[in-house]
């Protein structure tokens, strides 16, 4: 593919890179996560004789589940550190894959290249979601599978970055909010034309690795990049950055409510649709 990008979209690419470099998003994907990958496989029909990409994989969350059917995976994602961690993992499960450094907007693949074209929360945080989608059906074949999973608004991790919002530097423009993704009039609209079969449902993923809110808190300050990125913006306001601190602990004391502890249910969008 030509590299169209403008300045301004290099630094905001750049600027994403480094985000997602931040803390230990693998400790998120395998501690938090891990039950995403497999429910996205299952969704796709993944089978041995596929060609599969993994949009903005991460640490291969999905892609390397994939992998292991049998199927030929590549995982692209934007982050090299996050893929490099996806290598480690992927060699101590005995999974062999592609990896490849590729921004979801711009993909290096021919049109027509993949049986199966997926992303577990991953191609939401693409910021042109329009040029994303297109992306995503382009490097399709003609009746191959597409299958996303995105944190839906009003769940948990949408309400998180709600939450966060006040809090962080504005948007660049023209940038849209991630978790529109997991909308589904908003999803089906930017696939309207281009696919069919289109399906969304949602569900929830149980996460009772949190011990208390505080616990949480921690955990996402330390590992999270687009949380730790906020309280590093945060790091000349002190009464702010506590001000956010108590905010994220209400919300999650409000989604663990009646649980007994802090187990939650984090709701997000399962979509699959066939390549017109």
């Amino acid at each position: 593919m030509t590299d169209t990008q403008t300045s301004p979209d290099r630094e905001l690419k750049a600027r994403l890179r480094a985000v997602w470099a931040l803390g230990n998003y693998t400790a998120v994907a395998t501690e938090i996560i891990p039950g995403l990958g497999p429910v996205l496989v299952e969704a796709c029909a993944i089978t041995d004789r596929d060609e599969v990409l993994d949009i903005a994989a991460g640490t291969g969350n999905a892609a390397i589940v994939a992998a292991e059917t049998g199927a030929d995976v590549t995982a692209s994602d934007l982050t090299p550190e996050l893929l490099e961690s996806g290598k480690r993992i992927a060699q101590s499960r005995g999974a062999h894959l592609n990896w490849v450094v590729a921004d979801a907007e711009s993909l290096p693949f021919a049109d027509g290249s993949f049986d199966a074209v997926m992303s577990c929360v991953g191609v939401m945080f693409a910021p042109h979601h329009g040029q994303t989608a297109s992306e995503m059906v382009r490097v399709c074949r003609p009746g191959g599978r597409i299958g996303l999973i995105n944190w839906t608004p009003e769940g948990f991790i949408g309400r998180m970055f709600a939450t966060m919002k006040p809090y962080a530097p504005p948007p660049p423009p023209g940038a849209q909010p991630p978790p529109l993704w997991g909308n589904p009039e908003h999803v089906e609209s930017l696939l309207a034309g281009k696919v069919q079969d289109f399906t969304a449902e949602r569900r929830t993923l149980r996460v009772d690795r949190f011990a208390t809110p505080a616990d949480f808190l921690g955990f996402f300050k330390a590992n999270y990049g687009p949380t730790i990125a906020v309280y590093k913006s945060l790091a000349d306001s002190p009464e702010r950055a506590a001000a956010l601190d108590e905010a994220l602990l209400e919300l999650v004391r409000g989604f663990s409510a009646g649980t007994g502890n802090t187990a939650m249910d984090w709701e997000y969008l399962l979509v699959t649709a066939k390549r017109a």
